[in-house]
């Protein structure tokens, strides 16, 4: 007898149908075909194991099962489920007619209890997509599935709760999320804010910009200067994520199986903190079996890369890429996937080996040459994508033990989501710029234009501070953001100004 289950393969982070044809007949055989790999050729012990402990069989015949389309690579252990099902279904030991009218995932433990899988919410955009009734999962990844509208989401324990569903013998309620609650519910929880930041008012407002604009930021200073502390507070006063960003950020976790258990959406911006022994791959994503690194777990929030320079060059020089393009792409010899990338960078790191190069109070002990040595571990195509440079100075004692409260995240946050609404009237024209971070060398001429007085001040800048060619476009990007805070149409001389002190690393005399 043949019998059809149907499951999703995940590619990237969109996911694709794949039929169980299951056939049971004469003889004495266990055969899976379809390019399914060890893990889903392994499901057969587990799927004989669970199937005799709840107290089902599997019959002693020549069972066949094909996953078709069998030119997709079928990976994990996901399709215990529905292979069981099917296997039941072809034996004549479950009686439904429901079988083609949900999508099935789940991974089977021997006591026949499941447990969750990756890119549900993928999964349930899919099932909506190709017509199905609904969805039948593990409880945990059941919310994350029901944030898709107009589809059926059952979460299950285990595969007799299933049974017992699809003959109609006990009635599970289908899991009821309600979209936009729980995506404005947590949109402004944030763990850290700037009201905790002692003075730094210097690199507060460099950081306002930097969120205003999309602009991404280099802190150099000694240890203790607050760095790290300052860059786990960004992601606060970033504009609020909109509801697409939120789903396609869920489903870049969900596809990592990052997402927490019986969560349903990702509605605040990710901070991504690697070690600096993290590898290439890991970072940008790829491996065997192809995952999303730690820029698309990073996407439409923030990567913090603490100890820059400590990173290996090839990590960082992965990086270039997709700063520019928003996205990376894993090519293989049988596939290609491309995962979102869309991350503001936000870089720290010591002057010097040492770390007190520059310190108002302690010396350096590097020798000559280090400190530029040092300085050197960072390319020029990776720092030319840095548009703001910062300086981090220790925070004095009298500021410290100041009583007066600092502003907070929020009132940061309003100034910098009034300066991207101007930029989104600015770009709706050009497709894929929302922010002047991305504004392209041929678009300057049309919105950085600066009067005769501002181009002399840039000249002059340009001459004695040495700063290199690349600074050029850089300032201006910037100017143009501290103008959108200040709701300013044209560039005045100030906004250049401050934009010009903050290229530190481009002035060629800067580390001796």
């Amino acid at each position: 007898m043949l019998v059809k289950t149907y499951g999703c393969a995940i590619q990237g982070i969109s996911a694709s149908i794949v039929t169980m044809e299951v056939n049971v007949d004469q003889g004495i055989q266990f055969s899976m075909v379809g390019l399914p790999d060890n893990a889903v050729r392994e499901s057969h012990q587990r799927i004989e194991a669970a199937l005799i402990n709840v107290g089902y069989k599997i019959p002693h015949k020549k069972i066949t099962i094909n996953m078709a389309p069998a030119d997709i690579r079928k990976e994990g252990s996901a399709y215990d489920l529905p292979i069981a099902l099917g296997v039941l279904a072809a034996s004549e030991q479950l009686e439904t007619s429901m079988l083609g009218e949900f999508i099935i995932m789940g991974e089977l433990s021997l006591d026949g209890s499941l447990q969750p899988v990756r890119g549900a919410l993928p999964m349930a955009l899919e099932a909506k997509d190709n017509g199905f009734r609904g969805l039948l999962l593990p409880v945990e990844n059941a919310r994350e599935a029901a944030m898709v509208d107009n589809l059926e989401v059952y979460g299950v324990n285990n595969i007799c709760d299933v049974i017992s569903f699809l003959e109609g013998s006990s009635a599970i309620q289908p899991i009821k999320v309600d979209t936009e609650k729980e995506f404005y519910a947590h949109l402004s929880e944030y763990e850290f804010d700037f009201a905790e930041v002692k003075g730094q008012e210097n690199i507060k407002r460099a950081l306002e910009i930097a969120a205003a604009g999309g602009h991404n930021v280099v802190l150099i200073g000694p240890p203790g200067a607050g760095k790290t502390m300052l860059a786990k507070r960004i992601p606060s006063i970033l504009p609020p994520m909109s509801l697409y960003e939120a789903l396609e950020t869920t489903k870049i976790h969900s596809v990592a199986g990052k997402m927490a258990a019986e969560s349903s959406l990702v509605s605040v911006r990710p901070f991504r903190n690697p070690h600096h022994t993290i590898s290439d791959v890991a970072l940008v994503g790829g491996g065997g079996n192809p995952q999303p690194g730690e820029i698309s777990l990073a996407n439409n929030g923030v990567l913090f890369l603490d100890e820059l320079p400590e990173f290996k060059r090839t990590v960082l020089e992965v990086l270039r890429q997709p700063l520019e393009d928003r996205i990376v792409t894993i090519s293989r010899a049988r596939f290609t996937v491309t995962y979102p990338a869309s991350f503001m960078l936000i870089a720290a790191m010591n002057p010097c080996p040492c770390g007190y190069y520059n310190h108002p109070d302690k010396d350096c002990v590097c020798g000559p040459g280090i400190v530029q040595k040092y300085l050197n571990k960072i390319s020029g195509p990776l720092l030319d994508r840095i548009d703001i440079h910062v300086e981090v100075v220790p925070v004095p004692f009298r500021e410290l033990s100041s009583m007066r409260v600092s502003e907070n995240s929020e009132q940061i946050r309003k100034r910098v989501v009034g300066a991207r609404l101007i930029q989104e009237a600015r770009f709706q024209p050009y497709k894929g710029v929302y922010c002047n971070a991305q504004i392209t060398s041929k678009m300057l001429k049309s919105f950085c234009q600066i009067t005769e007085e501002g181009m002399t001040l840039l000249k002059n800048a340009m001459d004695k501070l040495n700063l290199s060619a690349r600074a050029y476009d850089r300032i201006l990007k910037v100017s143009r953001t501290i103008a959108d805070l200040e709701a300013s149409e044209s560039i005045r001389t100030e906004h250049l100004a401050e934009a010009i002190h903050y290229r530190s690393l481009d002035r060629e005399n800067w580390g001796g």
